[in-house]
């Protein structure tokens, strides 16, 4: 079964763009990846899944459910985690936490209990008293505390310390082996490439790419870095598929895709001093898909 579907789905704040026409296919117990930098349509397609908005077109399921008919079913089943949390000051944690688990037919003191004590959360102090750090702990707990079968995060990482995120990291491969699919919102490219098993890469409200994360990563792009013996940057042929060549101080450095035995039979014909050819970091992969490469 899918977990969330996408068609056709369009936003227009007025005149201004939110989506526009976005696309997708989540499978039930996937890891999902969502990039983008602010601006590009990531929260609005999220507020769109949990109808906290409605569309200007399109339709958007979870687990085959209608977004907008049937969105009170469907939050039942979803954990949440805004990329902003905002709370009551005066209620405790504890009491904030009592108050949300009311909302499902179920007992989650256990499950709150538990996820408080692997982020060492205080549910005795008072919500006006937490730093940022700690209001995303009391969030991650909300979203956590139902066990749900889908779990949407958007920028879930922000304001926690590595120590934290590392722990968050770890509750959520938890989460997935018990068979929980989990929407990962980012713009934090190096913890989707740590996460998700799939990624989609939005630009200007439009899905630019949709693919796994090693096609993502080596399919296309490599890094390349060589020196010519005795010659300087005009020795080197124009090989198709260089990309972003930069010379200094005796070494050419360019990006490269296409077919690498194309490379290496070019390269093979000039007088090399050194050749290196490193698969480049996600960032790497994501400014070139928004820097023009991949338009």
């Amino acid at each position: 079964m899918l977990a969330v579907e996408a068609k056709d789905l369009i936003k227009y704040y007025g005149k201004s763009r939110g989506i526009a026409g976005v696309n997708l296919e989540i499978d039930e117990g996937e890891i999902f990846g969502f990039i983008g930098p602010n601006g590009a349509g990531k929260t609005t397609t999220i507020r769109l899944l949990l109808n906290l908005i409605f569309p200007t077109s399109g339709e958007a399921r979870v687990f085959g459910l209608d977004c907008v008919k049937d969105s009170r079913e469907i939050r039942k089943h979803t954990g949440y985690l805004p990329g902003e949390v905002n709370y009551y000051g005066e209620m405790t944690v504890k009491s904030l936490l009592e108050y949300s688990g009311s909302f499902y037919q179920k007992d989650c003191s256990d499950r709150a209990s538990h996820v408080a004590e692997e982020l060492e959360l205080d549910v005795n102090v008072r919500i006006e008293n937490l730093s940022m750090g700690n209001k995303k702990k009391v969030g991650i707990v909300q979203a956590l505390m139902h066990e749900p079968r889908l779990l949407i995060l958007d920028e879930p990482t922000s304001g926690l310390d590595p120590l934290m995120q590392h722990r968050f990291y770890s509750l959520l491969s938890e989460e997935n082996k018990r068979g929980t699919t989990i929407f990962f919102s980012s713009h934090v490219l190096t913890e989707v490439q740590r996460l998700c098993h799939r990624v989609a890469i939005i630009k200007d409200g439009s899905i630019l790419r949709l693919e796994d994360m090693d096609s993502v990563r080596r399919r296309h792009l490599r890094r390349i870095r060589l020196s010519l013996a005795g010659q300087d940057g005009a020795g080197l042929p124009d090989i198709p598929g260089m990309l972003d060549v930069h010379e200094e101080n005796g070494s050419i450095r360019f990006m490269f895709e296409g077919d690498l035995q194309v490379l290496l039979s070019a390269l093979a014909k000039i007088h090399l001093a050194d050749l290196i050819i490193e698969e480049p970091t996600l960032d790497e992969v994501f400014m070139h898909y928004y820097e023009g490469g991949d338009r």
